[in-house]
């Protein structure tokens, strides 16, 4: 003997739909540990100049995706009733820096320095001169709360500016579920 039960919404006792399907075979999950939501990635598009011997902000201007609209002016920021546990991840392509100087990547957390990524992670010499590149990248998991903001920062000492490539450079996170 099969039962079937045929429901397009599934709630919970505060009337909060849970499960939601459209008919056609496809279910929204809300609110039941399925989503890594709220999740974005950002880039460049164009480069940026950053000073020599300062932490700079990096202006990622450019949203590949932003599931809870909570990117913006070049800071994520922790939407209401959305804490806990996230993972961010981003690498920075500076060119031009020399094998002896240094460049990192920081994130901060309301302001203050929180994670420093690793200093010249990897350097490639393309042809003769000053055609190089390092790659800064940088990987934390961090507890946050409703309004917590995060920003992306670099620091690099090569003497001049250089510019963050906008080719490659990017940053994004996510919330943990279960984490």
């Amino acid at each position: 003997m099969t039962s079937i039960i045929k429901v397009n919404t599934i709630q919970d006792v505060g009337g909060n739909n849970l499960l939601i399907s459209n008919g056609s075979g496809s279910i929204t999950t809300n609110n039941i540990g399925g989503q890594n939501t709220p999740a974005f990635k950002v880039k460049l598009s164009s480069n940026q100049s950053i000073s020599t011997g300062t932490t700079t902000k990096i202006a990622f201007d450019t949203e590949l995706y932003d599931t809870d609209n909570a990117f913006a002016s070049n800071k994520f920021t922790v939407p209401t009733g959305k804490g806990g546990k996230y993972h961010f991840s981003g690498i920075i392509i500076v060119r031009n820096i020399d094998l002896d100087e240094q460049n990192s990547i920081r994130i901060h957390v309301n302001g203050s320095d929180t994670v420093s990524g690793l200093n010249v992670y990897r350097m490639t010499q393309y042809g003769t001169g000053n055609d190089t590149f390092t790659t800064a990248p940088i990987s934390a998991d961090i507890d946050l709360s409703a309004g917590d903001y995060v920003e992306l920062f670099i620091f690099q000492n090569e003497g001049g500016s250089q510019d963050v490539d906008a080719g490659y450079s990017h940053f994004e996170g996510f919330r943990l579920i279960g984490a």
